[in-house]
């Protein structure tokens, strides 16, 4: 719409309501303007205002009519029906959309040329440096595991920094910009900030060069005492209580509250902050922590669950903080544990203790990793029969806080996948090499500085048995559900021979898991290639990815195809209708011996110790009846009811495949 000037008589109006100008040439209204709406406003620049027609709801119940009241406005766009009043000092080079509540803040301005975050180097993993990573408002945990990993491969970082710094200079501006419906109250200092729609700013104490992705689907919240510098943040973020963020980039629906404290971090999709600590981590999607004491330092995690008191370390006192660790994802560090860097916890692992030891227990995922005496004892694969894991599993999808339909990290949730099912495989090679070398009778066994007990070690290569078992069941009998009609009563040998064949030679060879993304390796090697060579914008990196994701099973099944060849001994052109049964027969058992074994480890919360504390005042009986109205019984309980539901459903899953295939 065009702006016009002001009439004489609006001009008088203003003047009579305590409003000045530099020059009133510079101030420009569209048609269907009011003056009545403006007063003791001040204005100075080239100001661009719409019109005032709505009533403003305000918290509480309070109704007022949008307008500037009690403000100095400096080189401003207003769009239509905002609502600004009482502006400590002014407001400087923003464009302001439509509906948008300003009330009660002490600055609001652009100095300068500003990119609004963008381009900022964040020091992650190292705070000694040499892993800047440049933030910017489409970052994605994938890209960033590259660009903080792959630093062997220069010409890859040099390629990608300058996409990303072209981006941001794209976005530098003398003109900020604060979108329509966004409400901005109780508020200090606000300085080079770029704030999407609909995003609620309240109470906060100050914001410095950063980007607020804020949108109508994901609105995000900044509350009181929060001071942010050096940021971006994602749509659907809420930080809040006084939360300190500098040179960080925050993920979609991540949430910051309880004084929590982050610098030179980046967080991914749906982590959360409360009370601790994070200095220079890679914190993946679902990286949590909610206790006192705990700090996060120097490391890569993901789908990490952060006990109180957690900490590593990252200075040895020579060189500075130059180390770092990496915890793979699904693992769980319990109250007080610590860890050395540099170090490496494999995939879903539970640390408990101190760890003064550099370990690398990678090979052998789902382990426990515990300190006995100073020393550090890996029991093998125990987390696969845990209740734990497997809640930890169900509850993440669940919890998912992304609300905007255009999300930047691609999260695959599955617990067993070629990126696990691999390592199970390897770890079983490491144990039998290290029966093979020590013994079969040697008691303790030596591993990467830490100890590993025989029935552990034996314990271990079953519990990798039966989640290979397990993995490779579940793709086969997928595969074939997926391939036949629900009215399908019978299959002879051809024509399962041919449901097997893949699809795609996309899916060979080694599994890698890019921060949430699970993907061959092959196909990201590709697709750093094609960066390098200059043939893809960030677009179509990003695209990458989510193709990548989507073919997901697709590329699975090639891969656990191969393996299922690699057991048959022979390939699926000439496989047997004896070797698919095994196999079925094989799966039905995993399934149904970890299942119990959840089921007994679920037993332990409802055990005579686990009712210690109740019915304090009553007898055995009343212990009970107070235990089982705050807990439940253990037979009721929604998780144990759907272990025995799984173990049915596997069971005559198992029955009616074989009487397919029979």
């Amino acid at each position: 719409m065009m702006y016009r000037s002001l009439t004489p008589d609006e001009i008088s109006r203003l003047r009579q309501q305590g409003c000045t100008a530099e020059d009133w040439q510079q101030v420009l209204v569209k048609d269907g303007f009011d003056p009545q709406y403006v007063e003791d406003a001040r204005f100075s620049g080239e100001v661009r205002i719409g019109v005032f027609n709505r009533m403003v709801e305000m918290p509480g119940g309070v109704r007022v009519h949008s307008g500037i009241r009690h403000a100095v406005i400096h080189r401003c766009t207003i769009e239509d029906d905002c609502h600004i009043y009482n502006v400590h000092n002014y407001i400087a080079n923003y464009h302001i959309g439509e509906s948008t509540c300003i009330e009660n803040v002490n600055a609001v301005l652009v100095d300068g040329r500003s990119r609004f975050g963008n381009g900022v180097r964040v020091a992650v993993m190292n705070e000694g440096g040499g892993r800047e990573i440049p933030i910017f408002d489409h970052l994605s945990a994938h890209l960033a595991y590259i660009l903080t990993l792959y630093r062997h491969r220069p010409d890859l970082i040099r390629t990608l920094e300058r996409m990303i710094d072209a981006y941001a200079a794209e976005q530098e501006s003398d003109m900020g910009y604060i979108g329509s419906h966004v409400r901005i109250i109780n508020c200090g200092s606000i300085k080079n900030v770029r704030i999407g729609d609909y995003a609620q700013v309240a109470g906060t104490s100050r914001l410095r060069n950063g980007s607020i992705n804020s949108t109508e689907a994901a609105p995000v919240r900044i509350g009181s005492g929060v001071k942010c510098t050096d940021f971006i943040v994602s749509s659907g973020v809420e930080i809040s209580d006084s939360t300190l963020v500098d040179k960080c980039f925050v993920g979609q629906g991540c949430i910051f509250d309880k004084h929590y404290s982050a610098g030179e971090s980046l967080f991914f999709s749906n982590c959360q902050g409360m009370h601790g600590e994070a200095a220079a981590i890679f914190a993946g999607p679902y990286t949590v922590t909610h206790h006192k004491s705990t700090l996060l330092i120097a490391g890569m995690f993901s789908f990490l669950n952060a006990g109180s008191g957690s900490n590593q370390s990252n200075h040895m006192y020579k060189l500075g903080p130059i180390h770092q660790g990496l915890v793979e994802r699904g693992s769980k560090t319990t109250s007080d544990s610590y860890l050395l860097w540099p170090s490496r916890v494999g995939a879903f692992s539970l640390v408990m203790g101190r760890h003064t030891h550099h370990t690398d227990t990678s090979a052998l995922p789902f382990s426990y990793l515990i300190e006995n005496n100073s020393e550090s004892f890996l029991v093998p694969g125990a987390n696969l029969r845990t209740v734990g894991t497997i809640r930890d599993a169900q509850k993440w999808p669940k919890r998912d806080n992304r609300k905007d339909p255009v999300r930047l990290d691609q999260i695959n949730f599955n617990l067993l996948s070629p990126y696990t099912i691999q390592k199970m495989m390897q770890g079983k090679e490491v144990l039998s090499e290290l029966q093979q070398i020590s013994g079969e009778n040697t008691e303790v066994y030596g591993y990467k500085n830490c100890k590993i007990r025989n029935a552990s070690l034996q314990h271990g290569l079953q519990f990798y048995s039966l989640g290979i078992a397990k993995f490779l069941g579940n793709s086969l009998i997928s595969r074939i559900e997926k391939s036949i009609s629900p009215d399908t009563s019978h299959l002879t040998i051809e024509q399962v021979r041919q449901i097997l064949m893949p699809d795609t030679e996309i899916g060979k060879g080694e599994w890698i898991d890019l921060s949430g993304l699970i993907a061959p390796k092959s196909e990201i090697s590709r697709l750093l290639d094609a960066i390098e060579q200059g043939l893809l914008s960030l677009a179509d990196v990003q695209q990458r990815f989510v193709t990548l994701h989507e073919n997901y099973y697709t590329y699975e099944w090639t891969w656990a195809l191969g393996i299922l060849e690699q057991v048959w001994g022979c390939s699926a052109r000439e496989v047997t209708m004896e070797q698919i049964l095994c196999t079925i027969n094989e799966w039905q058992d995993a399934v149904v011996r970890l299942d119990r074994m959840i089921y007994e480890d679920a037993k332990k919360e409802f055990d005579l110790n686990s009712q210690t504390g109740f019915g304090a005042d009553g007898n055995d009986e009343q212990r009970q009846q107070d235990f089982e109205s705050v807990r439940g019984r253990f037979e009721s309980n929604p998780f144990v009811v759907e272990v025995l539901a799984h173990i049915e459903r596997k069971s005559a899953l198992g029955d009616k495949m074989r009487k397919l295939l029979a």
